[in-house]
């Protein structure tokens, strides 16, 4: 009798963890994914949840240039094996191709997530590979709770939006890996920007699944946010 449904799955996810952003809205001459939360750089806390998962064969992370050419001691430690450096670009999907081009060919799901993100949590991770292994786009997302106002540029309320059906998109993204090439691919014969890769999937008319967010999935812009991170660090 074939014993093939107890056989392990391969390890065919990649990630991509984008960091090559300066991080000029954080206010200080340190970028947000270098700032200390806890005892480690945020950019470590945001990449530990993927090298302990057991289903990641490799993981890029994208770094500005000059980061990418000399890396921080406490991430060129965890260098060669499962984890690489890659030069980034003007635009965050400048970043993702780099990223892209880094993984090599096993892996056929791909995870892009924001290095500025330090607690993706494994549920996100787990229902993003299952998504992608089905060939379906998975974007972890809250609903939006507070009343939507539309304004002017002089800040004169237009209108109010109807927040039903609106969510706050987070990362890990997952994708099949062919199909977030050929967004990206069509992203940039298009010249087309976008603040994150789902709208580039959606773009194709390919699915793209919610699954759900969390709070604590909160990314580091201002010091505010890494005040708040490092309340949730205390409380596992």
């Amino acid at each position: 009798m074939s014993k093939s449904w107890c056989a392990p799955l391969p390890l065919d996810t990649g990630v991509i963890v984008v960091a090559a952003g300066r991080g000029t809205r954080f206010g200080t001459g340190l970028a947000k994914q270098y700032q200390m939360l806890a005892d480690s750089p945020v950019l470590l806390h945001a990449v530990r949840p993927f090298a302990s998962h057991p289903d990641v064969a490799h993981i890029v992370v994208v770094l500005p240039p000059v980061d990418a050419a000399a890396p921080p001691e406490w991430l060129s430690e965890l260098c060669g094996g499962r984890l690489a450096v890659a030069a980034g670009g003007a635009e965050r999907q400048d970043s993702v191709i780099a990223g892209l081009a880094a993984l090599p060919p096993v892996c056929t799901v791909v995870l892009v997530h924001d290095g500025a993100r330090p607690f993706p949590s494994r549920a996100m991770i787990d229902g993003g590979i299952a998504a992608a292994r089905r060939g379906r786009g998975a974007v972890p997302a809250l609903p939006i709770p507070d009343t939507i106002k539309r304004a002017d540029e002089f800040g004169r309320v237009l209108s109010t939006v109807d927040r039903r059906g609106l969510w706050c998109a987070q990362t890990p993204q997952a994708f099949p890996r062919a199909v977030l090439e050929r967004a990206h691919a069509a992203a940039r014969a298009e010249r087309l920007v976008a603040t994150d890769d789902s709208t580039l999937v959606e773009r194709l008319g390919e699915p793209v699944d919610i699954l759900p967010g969390s709070p604590r999935n909160l990314k580091i812009t201002t010091p505010h946010d890494l005040a708040l991170a490092a309340w949730y660090a205390e409380r596992p």
